[in-house]
């Protein structure tokens, strides 16, 4: 039934974006005039978040790349899921693999973070996906889907989304195959605790680009893309937009 799911092209800039670059949003709507067949999120920086708030389109949502499991108090350098809804984002990634292996964070505080966000009412992102080791040693299916079922709070398949992202294939230019994609994101559909998986937004993260996104995007169960060295550059994300016509 994934004629119910609309497509959601989300890209992630990752720690990259200065003041300078606020100008990605005029090239984007050069590049892509229409509203599109998808909806399409940014994850900017979070200096840049209010400045392309008041200047984006209004077929673009901005999200948070990383939300604190609280929503106020002292936690100096730490920014909420309230306050990202205060200055217009509409989702927020967590438990990206960055966030997992740079930071240390696991998958109870990975669901932490998706509580607050969903608690200031934004749709968290939840990152799940293997390591290199992990899918040649044939574990990848077993630990993604316990990243899943730990990393995701009790709730409507509809309020959140799950994003796949084999390690393996984050900035190395290797991209699993459109099947091996399908495979792991049906896996996923059906570990999902609910009755409702048929409304579970599923992205795909590992190198997504205009190369590649049509026939990953063609997968019966691959519900969009996360995004991140191609959404830097807005002709290339605009195209990849456009295989979802």
């Amino acid at each position: 039934m994934a004629m119910m799911r609309r497509k959601l092209v989300a890209g992630n800039w990752k720690m990259n974006g200065l003041q300078k670059d606020r100008d990605f949003l005029s090239a984007l709507v050069d590049a892509h005039p229409d509203a599109p067949a998808a909806d399409v999120l940014l994850c900017p920086p979070a200096t840049l978040l209010s400045a392309m708030a008041s200047a984006k389109p209004d077929w673009l949502m901005l999200g948070g790349q990383d939300c604190a499991q609280t929503q106020s108090g002292a936690h100096t350098g730490d920014i909420s899921a309230a306050m990202l809804a205060d200055l217009g984002c509409s989702h927020v990634i967590v438990g990206h693999s960055e966030r997992r292996s740079d930071h240390g964070e696991g998958d109870a505080l990975v669901r932490a973070k998706a509580e607050a966000a969903l608690e200031a009412g934004l749709v968290p992102i939840i990152c799940v996906g293997e390591t290199l080791q992990q899918r040649e040693s044939g574990e990848a299916e077993a630990v993604v889907v316990s990243q899943l079922r730990a990393s995701t709070p009790e709730c409507d398949a509809g309020a959140v989304v799950i994003a796949y992202e084999p390690v393996w294939a984050i900035g190395t230019g290797r991209t699993a195959s459109p099947e091996d994609a399908q495979a792991m994101h049906a896996a996923l559909r059906t570990a999902w605790p609910g009755a409702d998986s048929d409304l579970l937004r599923i992205l795909y993260g590992g190198s997504m680009n205009p190369g590649n996104a049509e026939a990953l995007l063609s997968q019966s169960d691959v519900d969009g893309g996360l995004i991140g060295g191609a959404s830097l550059k807005p002709d290339q994300f605009a195209s990849i937009i456009r295989t979802l016509r």
